[in-house]
């Protein structure tokens, strides 16, 4: 897939609707990640205090959440969309497999919608623009699982890898794995939103700010809810027994330059990209399967479009619907059973009172 030819780092002139996923598993620096990016505390971070369903697989959720940002002067209504449970199973498939049925369904929802005599006024575009994929920091190269999930989902969004806590690595060490991954995502041809650019169309700052953000991938990312003072200012840093890692210093990692990109210079890029490319042919692979599917019928009605996005919300209401059932009946069956050991120890109780009750009626006759 081609990305040349447009123009590139146009900046956002007004408010705008902005919609990033994040995708990573557990202790990749995810929901740290997202709430530095927010300057607030969007994501909570994830307890497990009960070390008996500690072990319990609870498989992937994708939560969307909004919150209004605002970047030199424009607002920007964000919707950031957890996939919290991702990677944490044995088998992952499913986990795909919902990954991209969310990214598909938001794309029906925008055909069924363009399909209508009558729009809907109110109606919300709730396209992913981009995808943060959260590669772990192993120091090695991409695991089986990084790349079939960033090569299953680049045909349906902006896919941008990015090293999750960083500074677990040296610098030599960090650099020689962006090579590996690069390397990696060029042998799989994985086709990654790499800030492509136009040497004949765009001018030269576009083409320098793009050819550093290129050079920078996989980014490295540092996160930190928390803020010390450094010469009298405040900085959002992580502390080490052998120093500071600043998470807007340049320097130490790449966050400020990735939260520019994606918020700043090329969120109107990647929204016209999401339109003009991705979303287009997804829109032409399905009117066409739509088409080839009834032979005797080639004509494609807007109430048909309604009702297959209609068929597939409540094919995912009920997926959801059993999930819910499933970890209903695992609550029950552990109340029983809880309940069940705690008739035991009251039996148990009640038999052992009765003992003491006999011992100590022959004690007094005895007496």
């Amino acid at each position: 897939m081609s990305f040349a030819g447009r123009r590139r780092g146009n900046k956002v002139k007004k408010g705008v609707q902005f919609t990033v996923m994040v995708v990573g598993a557990s202790g990749t620096g995810r929901t740290t990640f997202v709430n530095t990016l927010c300057e607030s505390e969007v994501l909570p971070h994830k307890v497990c205090d009960n070390p008996e369903t500690a072990h319990i697989e609870e498989g992937i959720r994708i939560k969307p959440v909004n919150v209004e940002l605002e970047e030199d002067g424009v607002r920007i209504a964000l919707t950031i969309v957890d996939t919290p449970g991702f990677g944490d199973n044995i088998d992952n498939e499913f986990a795909f497999q919902e990954i991209v049925g969310y990214l598909e369904r938001q794309y029906d929802d925008i055909l069924s919608e363009e399909s209508r005599i009558k729009r809907n006024p109110r109606f919300r575009d709730n396209r992913v623009h981009a995808l943060l994929y959260f590669i772990p920091p192993t120091g090695h190269a991409l695991r089986e699982m990084d790349i079939e999930l960033m090569r299953r989902l680049s045909p349906r969004v902006n896919v941008i890898p990015v090293i999750g806590k960083a500074d677990s690595l040296t610098p030599s060490e960090l650099r020689g794995f962006k090579k590996r991954i690069m390397e990696d995502i060029d042998h799989y041809d994985i086709p990654v939103y790499n800030f492509p650019y136009d040497v004949e169309e765009d001018d030269e700052e576009t083409i320098q700010d793009n050819s550093e953000l290129r050079a920078m991938m996989p980014f490295s990312i540092i996160g930190s809810e928390e803020e010390i003072e450094i010469d009298g200012q405040p900085v959002r840093a992580r502390i080490y027994p052998w120093g500071i890692a600043e998470v807007d210093n340049p320097s130490h990692c790449d966050f400020s330059r990735l939260r520019g990109a994606l918020l700043n210079t090329h969120l109107a890029d990647l929204k016209a990209l999401t339109h003009d490319v991705l979303y287009e042919t997804y829109r032409t692979e399905k009117l066409s399967r739509t088409v080839h599917s009834d032979t005797q019928d080639s004509s494609i009605l807007p109430e048909e479009l309604a009702s297959q996005s209609v068929r597939l919300k409540e094919e995912q209401l009920r997926r959801e619907e059993e999930k819910l059932r499933e970890i209903e009946l695992r609550v029950q069956r552990e109340i029983n059973e809880k309940r069940q050991e705690l008739l035991a120890k009251e039996e148990s109780l009640r038999n052992l009172e009765s003992r003491l009750a006999a011992q100590g009626s022959q004690a007094e006759f005895r007496e």
